[in-house]
């Protein structure tokens, strides 16, 4: 049985988020359409997509255009990752000095293997000095604005890593931490371990009064707050389980609301969108309009990235495969709304069959790793040139 309990606004350095709930980044995925259709729903924290520093600072075309916010984006939350503290660090201070965001998040949880083969994302906390450095650079970089990391348990079981990395960060003034709950070899497999989550929330509390954040297995409101009252975390960060449902960040607000008494369980249960086709249909068009508006109005261009949404908008409706395949194939909102002609708009909401987990989960796999990373826990014998790679990925991440 869910309690109420005394209303706590998240609060992150001198920013303060009535719902404690944050989108997670998601390359390809959350740029600033998808963030904005996010928000239309439901309040909370909208992170853009994971920005390559050394981009940043080179302000390549296709980083520059990721780092849009809309003006109804208040305040702006942006996600840097990269291997160099003074790279990272000249990032932080171009956001800041050019006015880019008002929150930093550096990004210690990615665990792509063209991002750890680099030494980045889940990798790089292994490598204790070089974390520390770079967050204690990038806090200094940072000033005024909050400055927080994301991070997973570690490579794997044998090398966890979120323990001394989470002492580290709060020692050099993050304003908040958000961890995942598996490790780089987990990648989204299994079952995520919010009892790490839990220790987090000890040894951060033990030393300082920041936010922390739990990530990994929320598909719903109730999921949500099961892991806030399990773990004693702050909130949450919201990633696969909100593709194809922006609407779950309506559902979120309506269980946070429920918890803080300002309406009652049974109201924020029956507020939990159960959309009839028609509504996801209405979504998916309103979601391809954002991207037009983003992509400089290239709607052709716009119909392309909003193929890959189909599966996960439609996922567990009975919607025929001719009719999929027309979906995933889309060339613009004409031809759109001609498939939707075709489908029924009342067709009730299939519950499970549309809810639970989506994305792809894959298997445990190694982690891609530079050669002898694990052999020590400091930078030394490692050869910064070859990492430098990992921040020139133009694409943002």
């Amino acid at each position: 049985m869910n309690q109420t309990v005394e209303h706590q606004p998240l609060k992150i350095g001198k920013l303060s988020f009535d719902i404690p709930v944050e989108l997670a980044p998601m390359a390809g995925i959350t740029n600033t359409a998808y963030r904005r259709l996010c928000k239309e729903y439901g309040d909370g924290v909208f992170v853009s997509e994971m920005i390559t520093s050394r981009a940043l600072v080179e302000k390549t075309p296709a980083t520059m255009r990721l780092i849009q916010f809309h003006e109804s984006e208040t305040p702006r939350s942006m996600q840097l990752y990269g291997v160099d503290p003074k790279t990272i660090a000249e990032a932080v201070k171009i956001v800041v000095d050019e006015d880019l965001a008002d929150h930093i998040d550096l990004n210690f949880g990615c665990p792509v293997p063209k991002v750890t083969r680099k030494g980045g994302g889940a990798a790089l906390p292994w490598k204790k000095d070089l974390f520390a450095a770079i967050v204690e650079q990038s806090v200094k970089a940072a000033g005024s604005i909050p400055l927080t990391i994301k991070m997973r348990k570690g490579i794997d079981e044998d090398h966890l890593t979120f323990q001394d990395s989470a002492r580290a960060a709060v020692d050099a003034g993050v304003s908040a931490i958000a961890l995942h709950g598996r490790t780089a070899a987990q990648h989204y497999s299994g079952k995520a371990d919010w009892d790490a989550i839990a220790e987090l929330v000890e040894i951060v509390k033990a030393r300082a009064d920041i936010p922390v954040l739990g990530n990994g297995d929320i598909w719903s409101g109730q999921d949500a707050i099961t892991m806030v009252e399990q773990t004693g975390c702050d909130g949450v960060v919201v990633g696969r389980g909100c593709l194809g449902r922006p609407w779950l960040f309506g559902d979120l607000q309506a269980m946070f609301e429920a918890r803080a008494g300002r309406i009652s369980w049974e109201e924020a249960r029956a507020l939990a969108a159960a959309p009839k086709l028609g509504a996801v249909m209405d979504a998916v068009r309103r979601h391809t309009e954002l991207l037009i508006e983003f992509f400089g109005d290239d709607e052709a261009h716009a119909c392309r990235d909003i193929r890959k949404h189909m599966a996960w908008y439609f996922k567990g409706y009975s919607v025929g495969g001719d009719v999929r395949r027309a979906l995933a194939a889309v060339i613009s909102l004409e031809h759109m709304d001609e498939i939707f002609a075709t489908m029924d708009r009342d067709m009730a909401y299939p519950g499970e069959g549309a809810e639970g987990p989506r994305g792809r989960a894959g298997r445990p796999k190694r982690p891609h790793l530079p050669e002898g990373w694990l052999d020590t826990q400091t930078v030394e014998n490692i050869d910064f040139t070859e990492l430098a790679a990992a921040e020139i990925d133009g694409n943002g991440g």
